[in-house]
């Protein structure tokens, strides 16, 4: 006799007006947060209306090549599950600094040379993962939420 296995509650299958109300959900807020980050920079960082347009446009096409990859996978990148790879703001004060600093090229660099340094540390940090528990990621997104209140403040 086999026993019938009830499914979690996240692997139900929802009906279909309803997936399509959490996939639009999903959609606005991954597209809100993938402009965000470039238009708050492009803010800072005074450049004009065609540049920030420029900028937000490149975010959208590395976010949606980097949904592919993370996705479907390529050799041994990606997560192979269903995800959207957006920017973030945890380096925004950084990239500003080095704009402000530096100049726009540096920070292209920088974000260049970050995204290699990241490719050959993700093994290691995946391992060191255990040790950021979800308090602690936790934590991280509501001090760069708070952080960034008076950039929306502002924007109101």
């Amino acid at each position: 006799m086999t026993a019938e296995i009830t499914p979690h509650p996240v692997d139900e299958m929802l009906p279909a007006g309803m997936l399509f109300a959490f996939g639009l959900q999903h959609a606005l807020v991954m597209y809100a947060g993938t402009v965000a980050v470039p238009l708050v920079f492009a803010a800072a960082m005074h450049m004009s209306a065609a540049q920030t347009i420029l900028l937000i446009n490149c975010g959208l096409m590395t976010s949606g090549v980097a949904t592919i990859v993370q996705s479907v996978g390529v050799w041994k990148f990606g997560s192979r599950l269903p995800i959207v790879q957006g920017s973030s703001f945890a380096m925004l004060a950084s990239l500003l600094l080095i704009g402000q600093v530096y100049g726009l090229r540096s920070v292209f660099g920088a974000v260049m040379g970050a995204g290699l340094a990241m490719v050959v540390l993700a093994p290691v940090m995946a391992r060191l993962m255990r040790f950021f528990p979800p308090v602690v990621i936790g934590c991280l997104i509501t001090t760069i939420g708070l952080t960034l209140m008076p950039v929306a403040g502002r924007w109101v």
